[in-house]
């Protein structure tokens, strides 16, 4: 009919059949041409009338759609299907309340009430309203045990209102009647694990992979589990499963590669690192890795490269920027150690340590004053400590200001007299002094 323009009779249920196949492999256009030919043919039709309907909502005409439910709503005042396709465009406009009470009194008028009860626990998720979602989808569950859609979204309720207990309750009950259902034992397994209850877990997560021995996610799960119990070869063997079952992933060479370094086992590591950005070249935490087991190794040039890697990918890291200044450092690259640690206090990480290590990077390059300058802002925030006390009487000295080195080093005495091997390793022309000679050995006196 359509390629020649010739007129045929359908039967209004041939009509259905063809409109719902053409919805369902998204040829809206021939579905809506199809509608047309199909109310021409038979237009007092309920049913071709609520396909409008369906055709209007998915071309965002809900004004046209709900005009159309309210003719057939007079028509028939009893047709669910007339409240369900209301609460959808409601839905869409963002009104789920009115939703909700749609969709319930949909209820009253079918047999069939999974599908609704699947919407409304939907309305419900959209006003975090977990609890009515929980039951609601409860209610689907009880009906189909395998509407493994609707057990998703029950154990997601109990996750989102941290009810990790409950949920074990429940889905220990679930596996009980439906004992082999991958999927609960998996979910279960998960629960136990938030819970840190790492025993009950992996033998959960064992029933999920005994059912379904494809089954990626449980071998994952179970992966992970060993690792927090610490078999690590076992976790090794469990994410090479996953390998064998799927294409291979980034996640999973770099779980595998930290269980080896874990296992001391550092080549093995390495390997797996570089195959993780090998996989997926944006994976900035397996180009961190490598260069912190490149830095433990003391292969620090390596080291540079992997960071400045993870640094293309991720460049407001602040951990990055910590760990490049230290590898700089190592390089003797005092200026570009400078810049790393400014770049941390940029990105908010203002940690003793930035401090510290940006003040003693300045003081290396002869810029005193700018390192007083950081010990003065750091000061602020970190009150009567001794690594910042002992470096500003350093600083002191060195600038010629003695009453003000003199005044810090007492502080510093005070607050760890142990710590003035800061002063000796930082500023030894300063520790020389005589005069700071004397104050040292007679306040140790008084300490004795």
């Amino acid at each position: 009919m359509l390629k020649t323009n010739s007129i045929y009779f359908f039967d209004l249920d041939e009509f259905e059949e063809i409109i719902i196949h053409y919805l369902d492999v998204g040829k809206h256009a021939l579905a809506k041409k199809a509608v047309k030919l199909g109310l021409q043919q038979h237009p007092t039709s309920i049913d071709l009338k609520l396909l409008q309907v369906e055709i209007y909502i998915f071309e965002d005409e809900l004004d046209k759609a709900y005009v159309l439910l309210n003719v057939i709503e007079r028509l028939e005042p009893n047709n669910d299907e007339v409240f369900i396709q209301k609460a959808t465009i409601c839905s869409k406009r963002g009104n789920h309340k009115e939703a909700i009470i749609l969709l319930k009194n949909a209820l009253n008028f079918t047999d069939d009430k999974v599908d609704i009860w699947s919407l409304l626990g939907m309305e419900y998720l959209y006003l975090d309203n977990f609890k009515d979602a929980r039951l609601t989808f409860t209610k689907c569950v009880n009906v189909d045990y395998e509407d493994y859609s609707a057990l998703y979204n029950v154990v997601y309720c109990f996750d989102m209102e941290k009810e990790h207990k409950e949920a074990i309750l429940y889905l220990n009950s679930y596996v009980q009647k439906n004992p082999y259902c991958e999927v609960a034992w998996h979910q279960l397994g998960r629960q136990y694990f938030i819970l840190k209850m790492y025993e009950e877990a992996l033998k959960s997560f064992d029933y999920a992979v005994l059912i379904d021995e494809s089954f990626i996610g449980g071998y994952l799960e179970k992966a992970k589990t060993l690792e927090e119990l610490e078999r690590y070869k076992e976790a090794i063997d469990n994410y090479l499963i996953t390998l064998e079952l799927d294409d291979a992933t980034s996640f999973a060479f770099v779980r595998i590669g930290e269980c080896y370094e874990k296992l001391e086992n550092f080549d093995e590591a390495i390997s797996f690192y570089q195959k993780a950005v090998n996989e997926d070249p944006l994976l900035d935490k397996g180009w961190m890795l490598l260069a912190n087991l490149n830095y433990e190794a003391e292969n620090y040039e390596q080291a540079s490269y992997y960071i400045s890697e993870a640094l293309k990918i991720e460049e407001n890291n602040s951990l990055y920027w910590r760990r490049y200044a230290e590898i700089n450092l190592k390089l003797n690259f005092y200026e570009e150690a400078l810049m790393s640690f400014e770049k941390c206090l940029t990105l908010h990480d203002d940690a003793l340590e930035i401090y510290i290590g940006l003040t003693d990077v300045l003081s290396f390059l002869g810029q005193f004053n700018d390192a007083i300058e950081v010990l003065i802002n750091c000061q602020k925030k970190y009150k009567n400590t001794a690594e910042v006390a002992y470096r500003f009487a350093g600083l002191f000295f060195i600038v010629n200001k003695e009453d003000s080195g003199f005044d810090y080093l007492i502080e510093a005495l005070k607050i760890d007299f142990d710590y003035n091997v800061v002063l000796k390793e930082l500023y030894p022309i300063v520790y020389e002094n005589e005069k700071v000679q004397n104050l040292l050995s007679n306040y140790k006196k008084a300490m004795e």
